[in-house]
């Protein structure tokens, strides 16, 4: 019987080990990488995208993202990241005075993604030049803006 918690405890170890391995391995090349920091602000994600081959990764925290606003290449994805422990369903729209506003602007890829926590997902591709709107639809007050150049 003193086995089963020391069991438990090993595969439990060994399934976290080989999920990170997993999360690791789906990230694509080119991708940023989370060495930026979460203290990276809008305008070094939004004015440094001279090079078309990158395209951008969005941190979330508990609830709001990390900066309000990405600048994409036309054709690019933008990459989503969870980095906290937090259920976040993003959707098209934003949060207008504290009421949430869903809509799908002309152009924009429809987006409706959930994150369970500490995962990472990718929206379609951004193929419409123009300023687009994200929100989480459970933080009040969470809003990304999305400008496809």
């Amino acid at each position: 019987m003193k086995s089963s918690p020391i069991r438990f405890i090993i595969f439990s170890l060994m399934a976290l080990a080989l999920g990170s391995m997993l999360l690791v391995a789906c990230q694509r090349p080119g991708t940023p990488t989370a060495s930026s920091g979460g203290s990276s602000s809008s305008s070094s994600s939004s004015s440094g995208s001279s090079s078309t081959s990158s395209c951008p990764t969005v941190h979330m925290t508990d609830n709001n993202f990390a900066q309000s606003s990405v600048t994409l290449s036309k054709g690019c994805t933008l990459t989503l990241t969870d980095d906290a422990a937090v259920t976040h369903i993003i959707m098209n729209g934003s949060w207008v005075n504290g009421n949430a506003e869903p809509k799908q602007e002309p152009g924009a890829p429809s987006i409706n993604m959930t994150f369970t926590g500490n995962d990472t997902q990718s929206t379609p591709a951004w193929n419409t030049p123009g300023t687009y709107h994200l929100y989480c639809t459970i933080h009040p007050g969470m809003n990304l803006t999305v400008t496809v150049q």
